[in-house]
């Protein structure tokens, strides 16, 4: 029994790792390094051909930027903000253990500029911020969940947000009517198989 035991903690143990990934990123100070990503049930990393989209586009307003990363998931963009000298990142995961592998990487990057909030991210967006607003915001939800335009109304109407704020916003190719605050301009617009990826700026009188 002990044997018969020992051998399925093993392929379990197996099973479980196989079902693991890992995340690269592809640019600045931690270009290449490779972080460890859960198997959790509607995380959906960004693919690196999208991030390389989304960095170009945001290639002059990373550095220095108070970055709020709403569903992180595998973290793949707050990382890579951070990899591009933003200046500190929050990290929003309701998942407990993808918010661990979280806290984790930022370790193995010995990263001092990090937080990891875990929680339901619309209940915490729910939450007026009068001290602390963003410069730099993703927003990439599980998708058919309709928690992407929750989102962006919630960061507008509860102060998140800077004068100027940018908003990069990934959903469902189907999404293609999602709706934003008026005082957001769409910026950057792409369709890259079945996502929408888009850059608004927030614009204040």
């Amino acid at each position: 029994m002990r044997k018969k035991s020992t051998a399925n903690r093993q392929a379990k143990a197996a099973n479980n790792k196989s079902a693991n990934g890992f995340i690269r990123i592809i640019s600045g100070q931690f270009r290449g390094r490779k972080l460890p990503v859960k198997d959790v049930q509607g995380l959906r990393p960004t693919t690196d051909r999208i991030k390389e989209t989304v960095f170009n586009w945001l290639m002059q307003d990373t550095r220095g930027a108070a970055v709020l990363d709403c569903f992180a998931g595998s973290g793949g963009l707050g990382f890579e903000a951070l990899s591009r000298f933003a200046d500190h990142a929050v990290f929003f995961e309701l998942d407990k253990s993808a918010a661990s592998q979280l806290k984790e990487n930022i370790n193995m990057l010995k990263l001092d500029n990090a937080v990891v909030k875990q929680g339901n991210s619309l209940s915490l967006l729910e939450q007026k911020t009068q001290n602390e607003q963003f410069d730099l915001i993703f927003v990439d939800p599980p998708f058919r969940q309709n928690l992407a335009e929750k989102s962006c109304f919630l960061l507008e109407k509860n102060n998140w947000l800077s004068a100027q704020a940018l908003i990069y916003v990934e959903v469902e190719s189907e999404l293609s009517d999602l709706s934003s605050p008026d005082n957001w301009m769409l910026l950057k617009e792409k369709t890259a198989g079945q996502v929408i990826c888009r850059l608004y700026q927030r614009q204040t009188n």
